[in-house]
């Protein structure tokens, strides 16, 4: 039996996906949310049509990406801000993990007394990973970070997919 090979660099080269995450990485997060669109621009409901054809979908989403991708990342940290808050474990398992690192970062590299027991920074980062991988597995660390990716996904792509270019941008790209 053959393997179906998808070629996923011809399905991602038409969103630009490299460009949109390279330019993500070298902006500052105030500068990320500096251009945030206004509310009603972003939820324009005049705006709202089905595409046509896949084409125009493609089109509106490659533009829509680009000019709301401060309200995408918007969106995209509260829909994180609620998974947290809806899964406690994990969110002290977060807390966890960070408040552990920098108080063992704080020792400098210096071992830790406790009592009569002295314990490495090596053995105190073991001793940190051994409690918090099972209890993000137990969490359901996974489960949430799918349902993450899912609901962020539909709202972000059906927004991109659904919301009509401005006329001013609509006749831009058209010869004359």
């Amino acid at each position: 039996m053959a393997r179906i090979q998808i070629p996923l660099d011809l399905l991602t080269s038409r969103l630009n996906i490299g460009e949109r995450f390279a330019s993500m990485r070298s902006s500052s997060i105030g500068s990320r949310f500096s251009n945030l669109r206004p509310v009603s621009e972003f939820f324009d409901a005049r705006r709202l049509s089905k595409p046509a054809n896949f084409a125009e979908m493609q089109s509106r989403v490659n533009y829509n990406l680009g000019h709301f991708s401060s309200n995408y990342a918007l969106v995209l940290s509260m829909l994180c801000i609620y998974a947290l808050f809806s899964n406690i474990l994990l969110l002290f398992d977060i807390v966890f993990v960070v408040l552990g690192m920098y108080l063992i970062g704080k020792l400098d590299g210096r071992e830790f007394e406790f009592g009569e027991h002295r314990f490495s920074t090596m053995q105190l980062y073991t001793g940190l990973w051994v409690i918090a991988v099972p209890i993000a597995f137990v969490s359901g660390v996974f489960g949430t970070m799918m349902w993450l990716i899912g609901a962020s996904g539909v709202v972000i792509l059906s927004h991109a997919a659904l919301l009509d270019k401005p006329i001013d941008e609509a006749f831009s790209g058209e010869a004359v």
